[in-house]
């Protein structure tokens, strides 16, 4: 069952291989139990695996006119690097959508995977006909405009009891969202990579007619 390590595991091959379930399990086996956010974000667009790296913003409500709206929220998109996930942290609010087409446009051109917004999103029809990836609570067809607005960027934020840093792997797909902080990211990606073709033998053998019970008690794996 030894799958030799490559020498090198990219992001391509993570997207071809993992998943954010594997990932889990992964970070399971070395003490960090709690890498995807309790509360539900929902694929809203369409339900590939998405990998890339955390560019963090972080969101607030507000009650007045804004002086300087989208200020931070242009910079923000504006200064996404290829390979790279949106991460917007606005704790749950659903006071709009603060995440829409214009936006993913903008960063889908700099090369970004996909947003995670913890909020609500509109334009989700435009989003879907991109394919561009999104996840979210909810949808609101209010702009953000005097409602919410970034107050920082590139920082570490908490989505649903876990922190997201810039940076930071994530992987994001119909199951879920999985953070791999950076200083595990060499482990949890072997740890993977290795449960991958461990399960692949695993699965190969029941198919072959070896009972569930039998594997299990070969393999070890689940």
């Amino acid at each position: 069952m030894n799958e030799p390590l490559p020498e090198t595991i990219t992001l391509e091959m993570m997207r071809q291989s993992m998943h954010s379930a594997i990932i889990c399990d992964a970070l399971d086996s070395i003490g960090y139990t709690l890498q995807s956010p309790r509360e539900e974000l929902l694929p809203m667009t369409v339900e590939s695996v998405v990998v890339g790296r955390c560019k963090t913003s972080l969101w607030v409500d507000m009650y007045h006119v804004d002086p300087s709206p989208y200020e931070l929220e242009l910079k923000a998109v504006d200064s996404v690097k290829p390979d790279e996930i949106f991460i917007a942290a606005a704790s749950g609010s659903m006071r709009s959508g603060i995440w829409g087409e214009l936006l993913s446009t903008a960063v889908h051109h700099r090369g970004c995977r996909g947003a995670i917004i913890d909020g609500a999103v509109r334009d989700v029809r435009q989003m879907r006909e991109m394919q561009f990836p999104v996840w979210a609570v909810g949808t609101s067809p209010y702009d953000s405009k005097d409602r919410q607005r970034i107050v920082d960027i590139d920082v570490p934020v908490e989505i649903g009891g876990v922190i997201f840093s810039p940076g930071d792997l994530v992987f994001a797909d119909i199951d879920g969202i999985a953070v791999v902080p950076q200083e595990v990211e060499q482990e949890v990606i072997q740890l993977a990579w290795k449960k991958v073709h461990e399960e692949n033998i695993f699965r190969d053998s029941i198919k072959n007619g070896m009972s569930a019970t039998e594997a299990f008690a070969k393999y070890g794996i689940l």
